[in-house]
């Protein structure tokens, strides 16, 4: 008998041990899910963050396993693994697609791995919020849709945002250039549940999504999105100047209209928004480089 009391205050202890460290992995996911990136977003040293930020994302992805129902880690892991890929993988593998292609391609494949990465872990996120979003998705985007709100928003955003960087990047992948559509659900999906989500950002995501899509002027309806997204921003953000010239102008071979959007993106005062520091450094380096290598792009 007395053999049997110890046995269940050691069981007692055990379970109070365990709920003390779930209680305290809660805290520290709240913590990291929420403010605590700020930092990184008010930083105006794209090296600095970029060392940063790989910790951060493998931690999260550590007390992730540990909390698979926190819907937060899931949609800070989407944000962060997209925008890691975008940034410090793809970006710089850009700037070396003229002196070194297979050092590019290797560097689009792995910014790729990030994307899909982010995407699983949107995917999860949804799950949560809706049991068998991935499953409707997949039959139906229309269907995956019905019941999702303008809480969803956030995790529908980096959803698309990093299904359609993976397939930006993958334009000799038939299997995932046929995932486009569902991608123009989502997006559309969102712009129809919070059409001025952070400032416009949903609108930025269609100047580059826009003219890949049916009906005909594609082109157009990106231009309009452009203006839609500036109006949000109050013309504070450097990037939907970047996307126009880059997802329009480019294929169009207005070189004069390219010239002027990324000029114009050099112009806005990245101190403008503390909170978007990061952001709007790097579209402007991104501006700097192109328009340094305008030769390179027009015929």
């Amino acid at each position: 008998m007395p053999h049997a009391r110890l046995v269940s205050w050691l069981a007692l202890l055990l379970l109070a041990g365990c709920s003390v460290r779930k209680i305290a992995l809660r805290s520290v996911a709240d913590a990291l899910s929420s403010s605590s990136t700020s930092s990184f977003a008010q930083d105006e040293d794209l090296g600095l963050v970029g060392d940063a930020v790989p910790f951060a994302l493998k931690l999260m992805e550590s007390i992730a396993q540990e909390l698979p129902e926190h819907q937060g880690l899931r949609l800070s892991l989407a944000s962060g693994f997209t925008q890691y890929g975008m940034v410090w993988v793809q970006w710089p593998a850009e700037q070396r697609k003229y002196e070194d292609f297979a050092a590019y391609k290797a560097g689009l494949d792995r910014a790729r791995a990030f994307f899909l990465r982010a995407r699983s872990h949107a995917l999860q996120g949804m799950e949560l919020a809706h049991p068998g979003f991935s499953e409707r998705l997949a039959s139906s985007p229309e269907r995956a849709l019905e019941g999702c709100d303008a809480a969803d928003v956030p995790q529908l955003y980096w959803l698309s945002a990093s299904w359609l960087a993976a397939i930006s990047n993958a334009r000799e992948d038939p299997e995932m250039i046929g995932q486009l559509p569902t991608v123009a659900v989502l997006v559309r999906g969102a712009l129809a549940l919070d059409e001025d989500w952070d400032r416009g950002a949903i609108h930025e995501l269609l100047i580059s999504l826009e003219p890949a899509l049916p009906p005909a002027g594609g082109a157009e309806r990106a231009r309009q999105h452009f203006a839609r997204a500036v109006e949000l921003s109050g013309g504070l953000r450097a990037s939907p100047y970047v996307s126009l010239a880059t997802g329009v102008e480019i294929d169009a071979q207005d070189r004069a209209a390219f010239q002027r959007l990324l000029e114009q993106a050099l112009a806005v005062d990245p101190t403008a928004r503390p909170e978007e520091r990061l952001a709007s450094e790097y579209s402007r380096a991104k501006a700097r480089f192109l328009l340094d290598h305008l030769d390179d792009l027009f015929i």
